[in-house]
Formats: structure tokens, C-alpha cells, sequence
């Protein structure tokens, strides 16, 4: 009898210790799990042309800085801002679902571009698929994807469509535009190509997307002094991070006037400021 007892407790402890284990080897998996679900996706292929900073780069309204492709693995190359004391390097990171995106656009572009085309700024876009995770029928991605096509086979069209989608934009929480919708805009704009129609309907740069809107929200974003992401969209100039309206544009032409003013150095040599334009 007492040798019974003595194997019933040792199978007990076995099983005890072996339930704990199997726990223990679960809560693990789970773990692991959670951690490879966590880190971001790298970019598993070229990027678009014209945007090696994981943006475009625009010196007037309709001219657009050639750059090649950001492959796969490699890591963006900020744009150099070598004359911040006489001219403004605006800086936008968008999503073209935001409706606050769109607000900032419809207010301000008219006068970026008119300050573009005077010489006295530079523009640059980062279009992000920030709100996909929002269930709007991964409108954010195919939208952000059909501006890396328009970098990349008509980069100088980039203002211009950037415009015309804003003009379009579903509503939030809804499939978004159809593919054909967005071509059809993008037709209307002067961009039109069976590269263009292939790149949309094949989603061809999700990669690339779906890398640059990891870095944008998970690291300092280059040439400024914003250390974390809070949102689109997020607009800076030289280095300045604009926190006012939004549907105002005189407040932020008085930002942009100021951004260069603080950039200036007693030895620069005075230029035209941005004013507000109607």
C-alpha cells in the first residue's frame, strides 16, 4: 500500500510538472507570436522613382526632383535642406483618406504652389497608408499606391493629382473609391498609361508603402524636430513642426515666415517670405 502511494504521488508530480510545462511552452508560442506580428514589414522590393526620401520632392508646381528607386533593403536618404535661411522646405505627411489632410490641402496648396513657383519654397509629400487599419476597404493603400505610380511615371503630375484625389475623397469608415474611380481621376489630371492602370490594379508598391509608413511612425523623422508621430497630417517647415489651423491660411503663412526667419544667419541675404494669397 504504501508502495502504491509512493508511484501515485511521483505520477501526480509528473503530471503536475508536465501540465506546467505544456502552460509554460503556450504562453511562450503566444508570446513569440505577438512579437513577430509586432515588428513592421520590410520593404521587400523597389520603391517608386523620384521618391528616395520616401517622398517627393517638388521645386515648382509642376517639376519634380528625379531621384532613382529606393530598393529593397536599403534605407531612405533624407533631402539635403542646404538654404533654410532664405527659402521654406515644407514637408507634409499625408494619408489621402484624412479628411484633416484634406482640410490643410484645400486651404493651403494654392498658395504652396504659387510660393513654389516663385522660388521661394520647396514642397515635399510622403504619401502614407496610415488610416488603413481603419476598415475603409484599404482605401489608404491603394490611394498612396496610385501616387507611388504617378511618382513614378509622371512625377511632375504629382501636385496636381495630389489635388484631384483631395477633391474626391470618400467618406471615412466606407470602402473608398474603386481602382477604376481612381484612375478615372487620375485620367482627368493628365495621367493616363497602361504602366499607370497595371501599377494601380496590381498594388504595386504595397511594399514600398507599407516600409515607409513604418519608418514615418515609428522613427524621428528626418530634417526635423519631431521625435514622435502623432498623426496626419503632419506638416513641417525646416525643421519646424506647424501645430495650428488647419483651414486658416493666413496662420500658416505667418508659421512659414517665421520657420525662415529663425532659420536666417546674420550674413544671409534677405529674400522674399511667403505672405498669405488668396
Amino acid at each position: 500500500m504504501r508502495e502504491e502511494a509512493a508511484k501515485k504521488a511521483r505520477r501526480r508530480k509528473w503530471w503536475i510538472q508536465g501540465s506546467v510545462g505544456v502552460v509554460i511552452i503556450a504562453v511562450l508560442a503566444v508570446i513569440a507570436l505577438v512579437i513577430v506580428n509586432s515588428i513592421p514589414q520590410g520593404q521587400t522590393s523597389a520603391g517608386p522613382k523620384n521618391m528616395i526620401s520616401d517622398g517627393i520632392v517638388m521645386t515648382s508646381s509642376t517639376k519634380a526632383v528625379r531621384t532613382p528607386a529606393l530598393q529593397a533593403g536599403e534605407s531612405p536618404t533624407p533631402t539635403t535642406q542646404s538654404d533654410t535661411s532664405s527659402k521654406a522646405y515644407i514637408t507634409i505627411y499625408e494619408d489621402l483618406q484624412c479628411p484633416y489632410c484634406q482640410q490643410f490641402e484645400q486651404t493651403n496648396m494654392s498658395q504652396i504652389t504659387q510660393w513654389l513657383d516663385s522660388g521661394i519654397a520647396t514642397l515635399e509629400l510622403h504619401p502614407l497608408n496610415y488610416l488603413t487599419s481603419q476598415g475603409n476597404g484599404g482605401y489608404s493603400l491603394r490611394a498612396g499606391n496610385a501616387m507611388a505610380c504617378v511618382a513614378e511615371y509622371f512625377p511632375d503630375k504629382f501636385i496636381t493629382v495630389n489635388t484631384a484625389l483631395y477633391a474626391k475623397q470618400p467618406q471615412e469608415n466606407t470602402g473608398g473609391l474603386p481602382n477604376s474611380k481612381i484612375l478615372s481621376i487620375l485620367k482627368s489630371a493628365g495621367v493616363s498609361s497602361d504602366n499607370v492602370t497595371k501599377c494601380v490594379n496590381d498594388t504595386k508598391f504595397t511594399s514600398w508603402l507599407n516600409a515607409a509608413t513604418s519608418r514615418a511612425t515609428t522613427k524621428k523623422l528626418p530634417n526635423s524636430n519631431v521625435t514622435t508621430f502623432g498623426g496626419t497630417p503632419t506638416v513641417i517647415v525646416n525643421g519646424q513642426q506647424y501645430k495650428g489651423s488647419l483651414t486658416d491660411a493666413s496662420t500658416f503663412a505667418s508659421f512659414v515666415e517665421s520657420a525662415v526667419g529663425s532659420s536666417s544667419t546674420s550674413t544671409s541675404t534677405p529674400t522674399p517670405t511667403p505672405t498669405a494669397t488668396q
